[in-house]
């Protein structure tokens, strides 16, 4: 199983944005080759995606339904992270927790969302997970997770799950303006910001420069960020 990091091109493009050194965007820790092999009871069930040994461990012991291993992830983490979806569903069932944050404070919403992952963002909702939480050491959410990464898809299941359009990061970020300003004016990044527009987000809500996202579309060059946005009505 290889687990791509999906924010390892972040910094860079938060250099980019104006954010050099000592500023730099914290990426989620998924389990270490080792750390997993080290792995028991539950832990060790949801990571190898055994959904039977799931529902027996958690019959016999409910307690380890939430347990934590050194990063603070719970089962739930580890197999959202491994992309165990019946695993998921086993834990769910059980009465695992689905909007508990890990050691980062990453929920398993926003693990799956930041990879891209529809398909277990898709089951976690479906499951009770809430879009709404505040998560990361940024204050930030799912939603600017994903806007920044240019997922459209998720960013459009996360609006349709109630996710909150014009939360403001401790970057002063909307997921508007990071899909602009961490993103690289291509087609996912556009299409992010016309989901986002077209779901009523505030077009006009400035940084903590006082740059709204069409002055910061502008100032990129993003000639068709600049459209959407103009034809929105932003100032």
């Amino acid at each position: 199983m290889e687990l791509v990091n999906p924010l390892a091109g972040v910094r860079i493009a938060a250099d980019a944005a104006g954010f050099g050194p000592p500023f730099a965007i914290v990426a989620q820790v998924a389990p270490a080759p080792m750390e997993a092999a080290a792995y028991a009871g539950l832990h060790a069930a949801a990571w190898r995606g055994d959904a039977a040994a799931v529902r027996r461990l958690a019959a016999a012991d409910p307690r380890g339904l939430d347990a934590r291993d050194g990063h603070g992830r719970t089962p739930l983490h580890v197999a959202t992270f491994a992309r165990q979806r019946e695993v998921i569903r086993a834990l769910a069932e059980a009465g695992a927790n689905l909007n508990l944050l890990e050691g980062d404070r990453y929920d398993a919403v926003t693990i799956a969302a930041v990879a891209n992952d529809e398909e277990t963002l898709r089951l976690l909702l479906s499951l009770g997970a809430s879009a709404k939480q505040i998560t990361s050491r940024y204050d930030g959410t799912a939603l600017i997770a994903a806007a920044h990464l240019g997922h459209a898809g998720v960013v459009r299941q996360l609006i349709a799950a109630g996710a909150p359009l014009d939360h403001v990061n401790n970057l002063h970020w909307t997921a508007l303006i990071e899909s602009i300003v961490l993103g690289d004016g291509g087609p996912r990044h556009r299409d992010t910001l016309k989901a986002l527009i077209e779901a009523g987000a505030n077009r006009n809500l400035a940084d903590r420069n006082g740059q709204t996202p069409l002055q910061l579309a502008r100032a990129r060059g993003y000639q068709e960020m600049v459209r959407l946005l103009e034809a929105a009505g932003a100032k």
